[in-house]
C-alpha cells in the first residue's frame, strides 16, 4: 500500500510518503484501523533530547521549557507547543481524515488491498 502524507503528518512522519506491504497489517486484519496501529508504532516521535522533559501522550512536554512555550493563541486554552520537534504521527493519525483510493474512508473497519493508496490528510487551519 502507499501512503501519502500531507502538512502536519508528513512533518511527523518525517517522509511526505511511504509503502507499506500488506503483509505488515494482516495479522490485525489488514484494516485501516490496523493500518494507522502501525504507522504509529513505525513512527513514534523523536526521543527526548538531553536535558528535554519526556512527554505525555499527546506529546506535551512537562517541564519548564515546555510550560514556558505556550503560544499566546493557546495560552487561554493550555495548549503548549514546542519549538523542537513536530507532535508524533499517532497524534496526528487520531485527529485526521483519510481517503482510500481517492474516496472518503470514516471506516477503520475498511479491509485494505494491496494495490490501495492511503492519503492522511490532517485538519487544516483549525479544522
Amino acid at each position: 500500500m502507499l501512503i501519502r502524507y500531507f502538512a502536519a503528518a508528513a512533518a511527523a512522519a518525517s517522509v511526505p510518503e511511504e509503502t507499506v506491504p500488506r503483509a505488515a497489517i494482516e495479522d490485525d486484519g489488514a484494516t485501516l484501523g490496523a493500518l494507522l496501529a502501525h504507522l504509529g508504532g513505525a513512527h513514534p516521535g523523536p526521543a527526548p533530547g538531553p536535558g528535554e522533559p519526556a512527554r505525555d501522550r499527546a506529546g506535551h512536554g512537562s517541564g519548564p521549557a515546555a510550560r514556558s512555550a505556550v503560544d499566546a493563541a493557546g495560552a487561554g486554552q493550555g495548549a503548549l507547543r514546542t519549538a523542537s520537534a513536530p507532535p508524533s504521527l499517532s497524534r496526528v493519525l487520531s485527529r485526521s481524515s483519510f481517503l482510500v483510493n481517492g474516496t472518503s474512508e470514516r471506516s477503520l473497519d475498511r479491509v485494505l488491498a494491496e494495490s490501495d493508496v492511503v492519503d492522511v490528510l490532517p485538519p487544516f487551519a483549525g479544522g
